[in-house]
């Protein structure tokens, strides 16, 4: 019997141990699921769903061919409303991808007769082109020729959530969440990448394959056991025995003994002590084996908990048709280290064509006039640096459609000798899909400024209208107010309206320090010539974004016109150096007007509140200058 069981566990070894090693090698699933497509050879830009690109689980691979440049190839992807608003008027190709029976098909999307929306300037950029749905077999020969317009270049656009171009588009690895799509494209001129290849992981873990080989080592073990036990029996079975001699007569039978309950039963003879000895061990061994086998079995068995991603929306309190912020924080952060880069190139060359590229505006306004000066007069300070990084306060719009707003605070490294710099903030506009956000404002932050609770990036804030009354100020009137407080002082109207308590700016060009100018030039030349003030109202936007308290950050741009005109035939006026080197007019005889532009920022509590409107930063220059008659 003992040999028979030992059979059954050499059997039954063999089998768990060979099907253990099956399972790692020739039954082992493969690593990885492919979907390969080539589009048309002319095709200029191809789109990737996020739908396709999440049809197998695990992080995904992009692999791309076929581009007769490889430096000019991108691989970048972004929100899908986005990558298709950014498409508007141009045709691209889609690729569709069924799990099920792995078919890849290449359908090609035309976009609407007359189509524009990605290069006006109003909410008709969010218009999508209308897929024609229609199959585009893989080509067989040589490239068609192309269309002769050249398309846009998507490369360095701000709008992707992230970017890789020339030899680092070959291969991409990303996790893309449902609502991103990836585009894949040339320099906009040239052909896209045509040979598109999607690589999914697959796992590949065996959890029966080391139960099953342990096992089997195991019974194995047993099995060994019980054979070399059988055949230690089996010799001694055999063994050599005496000849019986006479028999002994039979003695009287003594009386039976009967034990009580408390005497226990003694063993019957050397042989049963010893077997008992021999088979105590073996037993208890094969249900330790067996007892850890089926323990091991049952571990492998039960399901081992892994984390599963919750669904999260991305849109503000979970309500999908809600608008999304229109940047992430590290888009933010790649846009801030952009425009960092290009005004440190015009600023290095006073150029102001540099500094067209991502400046606007009433910011665009004071670089440039700064520039002509530097040109002029070589001890003029440079305009503050933009600063790459890192953010201290993001605030984008949430919106779905263009123009799109999106206010930054970036920290200022320490100047020359150690001392720290006010914070640098920031108001940037995109104004449709395909322009890159522009700086319209660039303040400094006033020390030690309040700034109000606001909604966190991840939600975004509105943008609230200019005439709104539900402001303690209508926003399109706030430039206007605080103007006339810096020309008229306590006198003004709105005197009451603003928190002056800590305003820099008012200290610095107040109505009293225009008092004392007029004096100054008074003392110094008489009746010959008069210095007057007057405000007005810039060409920068007034923008406006939403507080948690129901209150606005209001951007304004008012400027302040000096004129100094002469009153006294033979006199002149002469200008300082910086109107001169700006205006080219050393001296007048009849005047000389010079402009200083302000971009100011400020907090403007709701309509009822106790709270006043307060500066929350200025910058501040002269912008133009010129001879009057």
């Amino acid at each position: 019997m003992r040999f028979v069981l030992a059979i059954v566990a050499f059997v039954v070894a063999a089998v768990m141990i060979v099907a253990g090693i099956a399972q790692r090698t020739i039954f082992a699933p493969p690593s990885q699921v492919t979907a390969a497509a080539t589009v048309p050879a002319d095709t200029r830009y191809v789109v990737i769903d996020s739908a396709v690109l999440n049809a197998h689980p695990g992080q995904q691979t992009l692999s791309i061919s076929g581009s007769k440049n490889a430096k000019s190839q991108m691989v970048a992807y972004g929100r899908t409303a986005d990558v298709k608003a950014w498409l508007s008027d141009q045709k691209y190709a889609t690729i569709s991808y069924r799990a099920g029976d792995s078919a890849v098909t290449v359908k090609t999307v035309t976009p609407k007769s007359g189509s524009t929306g990605a290069t006006g300037s109003t909410g008709a950029a969010t218009a999508t082109p209308a897929p024609t749905a229609t199959p585009t077999p893989a080509p067989t020969g040589a490239a068609t020729t192309q269309a002769a317009t050249p398309g846009p270049d998507p490369a360095g656009s701000d709008l992707w959530l992230d970017e890789f171009d020339g030899q680092d588009a070959q291969v991409t690895k990303m996790n893309v969440p449902s609502g991103v799509s990836v585009i894949v494209a040339g320099d906009g001129t040239t052909p896209a990448p045509n040979k598109i290849v999607l690589t999914w992981p697959v796992d590949t873990s065996t959890p029966w394959a080391f139960p099953l080989i342990i096992g089997g080592l195991v019974l194995l073990v047993i099995g060994i056991a019980l054979y070399l036990w059988g055949l230690y029996t089996h010799r001694r079975a055999r063994g050599p025995r005496r000849k019986s001699g006479p028999k002994m007569p039979k003695l009287p039978k003594a009386p039976k003994y009967k034990p009580t309950a408390s005497i226990e039963a003694t063993p019957r003879g050397r042989r049963s002590t010893r077997r008992t000895r021999v088979m105590a061990p073996a037993l208890l061994a094969g249900v330790l084996a067996l007892t850890g086998t089926g323990a091991g079995a049952a571990f492998a068995d039960t399901p081992t908990p892994t984390p599963t991603p919750t669904a999260t929306s991305s849109a503000p309190n979970g309500n999908a048709n809600s608008p999304v912020p229109a940047v992430t924080a590290p888009q933010l952060e790649r846009i801030i280290k952009r425009i960092s880069v290009a005004a440190a190139n015009a600023d290095a060359k006073n150029d102001p064509n540099l500094a067209k590229l991502r400046f606007i505006g009433p910011a665009l306004q004071l670089r440039d006039a700064n520039y002509a000066i530097r040109v002029k007069k070589a001890d003029q300070p440079a305009l503050p640096a933009i600063p790459a990084g890192p953010l201290e306060l993001s605030l984008p719009q949430a919106t779905d459609s263009w123009p799109r707003t999106v206010t930054a605070v970036v920290k200022m490294p320490n100047d020359a000798t150690g001392k720290a710099q006010a914070p640098l903030a920031l108001a940037l506009v995109q104004q449709t899909p395909r322009d890159n956000y522009m700086v319209e404002y660039a303040i400094a932050l006033e020390p030690n400024v309040k700034v109000p609770n606001l909604a966190p990036a991840s939600i975004g804030a509105a943008v609230v209208p200019p005439d709104s009354k539900l402001l303690k100020v209508q926003p399109d009137q706030v430039a206007a107010a605080y103007g006339d407080i810096l020309l008229n002082g306590d006198k003004s109207k709105w005197y009451s309206s603003f928190d002056l308590t800590d305003d820099k700016l008012v200290a610095q060009v107040g109505a009293s320090w225009k008092a004392q100018e007029q004096a100054r030039l008074a003392q110094q030349f008489g009746q010959t010539s008069t210095l007057t003030f007057a405000g007005r109202a810039g060409a920068g936007p007034v923008i406006s974004m939403a507080t948690n308290d129901s209150g606005a950050i209001v951007w304004v741009n008012p400027e302040e016109v000096q004129l100094h005109r002469v009153t006294e035939a033979g006199a002149q006026v002469i200008a300082g150096a910086t109107t001169a080197a700006l205006s080219g007019v050393a001296q007048s005889n009849t005047g000389i007007e010079s402009v200083y532009g302000y971009q100011l920022a400020f907090y403007v509590p709701p309509a009822g509140s106790n709270e006043k409107v307060r500066l929350l930063g200025f910058a501040q220059g002269l912008v133009s200058a010129r001879e009057v008659q």
